[in-house]
């Protein structure tokens, strides 16, 4: 991708931020904080607080007329808060929506750049669906690397330039600047995936809508990321992601949906034979470095992936 330095910012966008907050004050705060001192305004933030009681917070948000907070013990999930973020924004006339989970934090220029690089690429010839920051797990310091779908699954992928901005498929949810004139030409995110996976799902849906998806390496966020166990395998350190059983069930069940069914023809045996391996490696990943309620942790990542093949959506488990 052809890019030099962009022009410098007006306030011209009308940018919102969305906060998907469960049961974590601290990591909310931290996140609205982040949000509130961006080197470009944002208008407004909403938070879909999912928690059972709401969430405490401190005065100086309460004071703040720019925060709305919208309670839904129910829990709407990931997906069906997105889904209320994306129809508010919509009919407030946002330009954006700057999407997050409560444990990401946006350096103060994250904003900036994202918009800067929006104001360079995007064109009538080449029209930008989100424009995404480089996502550092903040306990490991690893890239999180954005997905290509190659047939029959996704792959997470780094660049060949690691300076210059570059597409991909399906960037991850927190951080994602979403353009909403792109936004309203798909569906909004599947509230049936509950969980896991919308990112994968939303960002391929804009791909094959005609749009680009770009990530920007000089645009930082910091996000964590399950529960990381670091180990050393022939003189190298890996770090492996261990999650609930919840968890290990939605990770299952919707990357074995969405992967079957954007494959297309043959792809789809290969898809599931796949899906087949990694339920066995993540097996063995949970019998070998996972520690307590293995057999939940199994039983979770087996019914997920039936569910996954069979199609069973939904807040099931």
């Amino acid at each position: 991708m052809n890019f030099s330095a962009p022009n410098q910012l007006s306030n011209s966008f009308l940018v919102a931020a969305y906060i998907t907050a469960y049961e974590d004050g601290e990591a909310l705060h931290a996140c609205i904080d982040a949000i509130q001192a961006q080197s470009y305004p944002v208008q407004q933030i909403l938070v879909v607080d999912n928690s059972p009681q709401p969430l405490l917070l401190p005065p100086s948000h309460q004071l703040t007329p720019s925060l709305l907070v919208w309670h839904h013990p129910e829990n709407l999930g990931i997906a069906g808060g997105l889904e209320l973020a994306f129809a508010w924004a919509a009919a407030q006339g946002f330009d954006f929506l700057w999407t997050f989970d409560q444990d990401s934090i946006p350096a103060p220029d994250c904003l900036t750049l994202l918009l800067e690089t929006y104001t360079h690429l995007a064109g009538e010839n080449y029209p930008v669906g989100i424009v995404a920051p480089t996502a550092i797990d903040a306990r490991t310091g690893e890239t999180v690397r954005p997905s290509l779908f190659l047939g029959d699954r996704f792959r997470g992928f780094l660049p060949p330039n690691p300076t210059d901005p570059y597409e991909c498929d399906a960037p991850i949810t927190s951080g994602s600047l979403v353009q909403m004139e792109a936004a309203r030409q798909i569906s909004p995110p599947d509230r049936q995936l509950f969980m896991d996976g919308i990112d994968l799902d939303y960002g391929l849906r804009l791909r094959k809508a005609g749009f680009h998806n770009i990530v920007v390496p000089a645009a930082r966020m910091y996000h964590r990321f399950g529960m990381p166990l670091q180990v050393e395998l022939l003189g190298r350190k890996k770090a492996f992601q261990l999650y609930s059983p919840l968890r290990y069930y939605y990770i299952c069940r919707n990357q074995t949906y969405l992967e079957l069914v954007h494959s297309q023809g043959g792809y789809k045996f290969t898809c599931t034979l796949r899906r087949i391996k990694y339920l066995i490696m993540t097996i063995l990943k949970i019998l070998v470095l996972d520690s307590g309620s293995k057999i939940e942790k199994i039983r979770a990542s087996i019914v997920g992936t039936y569910h996954g093949f069979t199609g069973k959506l939904g807040k099931l488990f």
